[in-house]
């Protein structure tokens, strides 16, 4: 059945946003996935969105998928079909589509006319009463109406039969009693579209080749994965949304990668502790006897942290920390995305410290910046954060498939050997030889006599003798901002991505605003709004941060926090004047859209009274 309730229609060929509405434990989870991979089979770049409540079952859930053969990977924003299955946000969904845009649900039970939008395209199914007629066990009628709606979707849209069944093969391969029911329910959905739902839909789908090698991964599975290949040996953790999945899949990847063929060894330790504090001892006690140690965590877990981090920074040691942020304060939003814990790892601890901070935009990035952190760690000697959230962390995106030279050696930094101890070479644990700050330590056992020291949270000299000496403390203190200063050489340089045309105004991003940024700049620019743009990539800033902000009239900060945190660091640490940033802030736990980006500098630049670039083509080719 299909009820069209206004003469327009979004037409969209291979461009559109679908959002599944349902009811979390459903079981609508796998079938979603499988529509939106079809996509990917059939060479059309996706980038799907998990939203989903922080309970068990019972509450709504959202799936959200952008399909662009542009290859935009960000959110737009707007949805141009929704599949209403869960009666609980009915009035909600009816409410973000967009004008000519259409609505999926199930007809068995009719609905008053209140509940629809004249505006809209509705498009009726009785999928309870398919399933009814079909299927006798309860459980079986909730799990086969979400393929038989995958099957429905598939027949309006174009979607390739065969991809789908493909996929679904895959998924139930030796599982046959699975597999056959699964197909049959796709195609009872398909046979009823094609019979009474011609020409329901305006967005289509058309095979392309836009996918190409690239990789369809997460990035906690990729962070993790670039934890191995970083040489990491201990991993310590403490299960906590929204970074539990990367401790499981490293403990996977060392599975298959870090045990001996010839004893069945492990070659590597998983520890779970009993809370987070414990977590990151247990990382900086590997870290002390020459390991390389990781923790997983989210906000609540960083905060358990500080006294140990603080103590890693003050006495040296090398130590990593992925950050997968979540909505805070408090418990907050467990299962919602935000930059929410910036500057609380920027700072952490009492007393004067800082950190240094890698901030990934995608999961290529989160397996690059994982295997570096580790890296920096020991060159260092100091807690590394890997500054990850929800949307990167948890949610499949394409990648440029990963790369490793065989032939890179990890830097274990200034680390003494016997030798050199037993050649008499002075060793002073908190001396500062090379004037960049860092001094050189040993491991535990490496000479029977030479080179030992106390490990100490407390003040002391440079041979790390007990010292409440004011100079002594001093040229401590000096000495790990030094270091500091050395870390901007070392952490990954910003991006910039200029404007075609001359620009006033510029814009600093960071992490996975990344994707909708880049779509909001597009759009800008078709509005004649030229902006110039640089991706922050690390903490500490380098100057060409401040130069890029000295080269313009007004620079937005977007970052997806209430409090602006990222500006808040520009202006502490890299000097900048407040008066030149403009903040955009998103910070509703969804992640940010291209819309919003768009819109929120579009009205800034109106009220600042600057009149957009008008380009004659003929200039612009």
């Amino acid at each position: 059945m299909t009820a069209t309730t206004t003469t327009k229609r979004i037409e969209a060929l291979n461009d559109f946003v679908i959002k599944f509405a349902n009811v979390n434990g459903s079981g609508s989870a796998s079938a979603n996935e499988l529509f939106a991979k079809s996509f990917l089979r059939m060479g059309i770049p996706v980038s799907p969105r998990n939203i989903f409540p922080s309970n068990i079952q019972g509450l709504p859930t959202w799936y959200e998928v952008r399909v662009t053969e542009k290859g935009h990977l960000g959110r737009r924003g707007g949805v141009d079909l929704m599949v209403a299955m869960n009666p609980q946000t009915w009035d909600q969904d009816v409410k973000e589509i967009d004008a000519g845009g259409y609505l999926f649900y199930d007809s068995t039970k009719p609905m008053p006319k209140s509940k629809f939008r004249d505006d809209i395209n509705v498009v009726g199914m009785p999928l309870t009463e398919i399933t009814n007629a079909t299927y006798t066990d309860a459980r079986e009628r909730q799990l086969f109406k979400n393929i038989i709606y995958v099957g429905a979707l598939a027949g309006m849209m174009g979607i390739e039969p065969e991809v789908i069944a493909e996929l679904i093969g895959e998924q139930y391969k030796g599982k046959e009693k699975l597999l056959k029911p699964n197909l049959n329910a796709l195609q009872l959905g398909l046979n009823y579209a094609r019979e009474h739902l011609k020409n329901a839909l305006g967005l289509k789908v058309k095979r392309a080749y836009n996918v190409g090698d690239k990789i369809f991964i997460d990035g906690n599975a990729a962070a993790a994965l670039g934890a191995v290949y970083g040489g990491e040996t201990v991993c310590a953790w403490y299960p906590i949304t929204p970074s539990s999945s990367l401790a499981e899949a490293f403990q996977f990847y060392c599975s298959k990668m870090r045990v001996d063929k010839a004893t069945g060894k492990n070659k590597f330790a998983i520890i779970q502790a009993e809370d987070e504090l414990a977590s990151i001892g247990i990382v900086v006690g590997a870290g002390w006897n020459g390991a390389r140690a990781f923790t997983s965590t989210s906000g609540p877990g960083i905060s358990l942290m500080s006294e140990f981090v603080g103590l890693a920074y003050f006495a040296e040691i090398p130590a990593v920390i992925i950050d997968v942020q979540r909505g805070g304060p408090s418990t907050g939003m467990p299962t919602r995305t935000q930059q929410s814990d910036v500057m609380k790892a920027a700072y952490l601890s009492h007393g004067d410290t800082k950190h240094v901070l890698l901030f990934p935009h995608d999961p290529n990035e989160c397996f690059e910046f994982s295997a570096l952190s580790f890296d920096l760690a020991e060159r260092l000697q100091t807690p590394i954060f890997v500054m990850t959230d929800l949307d990167i962390g948890m949610n499949q995106r394409l990648t440029p498939p990963f790369t490793w030279d065989d032939s890179r050696r990890y830097d274990r930094g200034k680390v003494m050997s016997a030798e050199e101890l037993e050649a008499g070479k002075e060793f002073g644990r908190y001396k500062d030889y090379d004037g960049d700050g860092v001094p050189p330590r040993t491991l535990p056992g490496t000479h029977p006599s030479k080179g030992a020291y106390f490990t100490r949270g407390t003040s002391r000299d440079p041979y790390a003798r007990y010292s409440e000496a004011g100079p002594d403390y001093q040229y401590n203190m000096q000495r790990l901002q030094l270091k500091f200063e050395h870390a901007k050489k070392l952490v990954p340089q910003p991006v910039l991505t200029p404007a075609k045309h001359p620009a006033r105004f510029g814009c600093i991003y960071y992490g996975s605003t990344s994707p909708s940024m880049h779509e909001a700049l597009e759009a800008l620019a078709e509005q004649g709004i030229y902006i110039n743009a640089l991706r922050v990539r690390g903490f500490p800033f380098q100057d060409e941060i401040f130069d890029f902000v000295a080269s313009h009239s007004k620079v937005f900060v977007v970052e997806q926090n209430r409090d602006a945190q990222l500006k808040t660091l520009l202006v502490n640490d890299a000097g900048i004047n407040p008066v030149s940033l403009i903040s955009v802030l998103h910070y509703d736990g969804t992640p940010i859209t291209a819309r919003f980006i768009q819109k929120e500098i579009a009205e800034i630049v109106t009220a600042l009274n600057v009149r957009p670039i008008t380009i004659r083509k003929d200039k612009a080719a």
